[in-house]
């Protein structure tokens, strides 16, 4: 097994602790309402703390059916959030899972930055381009922006 580390950032007009709490806590709630075209539904299993079981159920159509999260932490306090993808998704033959780190802080201009470390366990010897990486940031970026427009027009969401 291999690991490919890939470091990003994504910034939004959303402060921090509304952001946060809108992809992780009220996730379940928010995805489906500001993502129809791709969240179907998300189902928990456990308390939302670590060991918590998140399984995203993707609309049809889509490349992916599902996908299931494991919550390794949650901490509110610092808004930093840490799972792995375990099941469903990109995972396919190539990769074992994907771990991301995300921390959430102030933007200069008093919305927020998400700062991410993802890492990619590959399977053996398979090889995990980057071009592979920027697609799957690129799919999420789609649910983040969605989740962020949202946001902007339920001001009472997620306060």
């Amino acid at each position: 097994m291999g690991v490919v580390t890939y470091d990003f950032e994504v910034t939004s007009p959303i402060s921090p602790a509304r952001l946060f709490k809108a992809l992780t806590v009220e996730s379940g709630k928010v995805f489906p309402k500001a993502a129809p075209h791709a969240v179907k539904s998300v189902e928990l299993q456990g308390n939302g703390g670590p060991g918590t079981i998140a399984k995203i159920n993707f609309a049809e159509g889509l490349p992916y059916q599902y996908v299931k999260h494991e919550i390794e932490s949650h901490d509110q306090d610092n808004l930093s959030y840490s799972y792995s993808v375990i099941e469903g998704g990109p995972l396919g033959d190539k990769l074992e899972k994907i771990s991301f780190e995300n921390k959430f802080v102030a933007g200069a201009d008093g919305g927020s930055v998400c700062k991410s470390l993802m890492k990619f366990y590959t399977i053996g010897d398979c090889v995990f381009t980057e071009e592979e990486i920027k697609d799957q940031i690129q799919r999420m970026d789609r649910v983040y922006k969605a989740v962020e427009a949202y946001l902007e027009t339920n001001p009472d969401v997620c306060n």
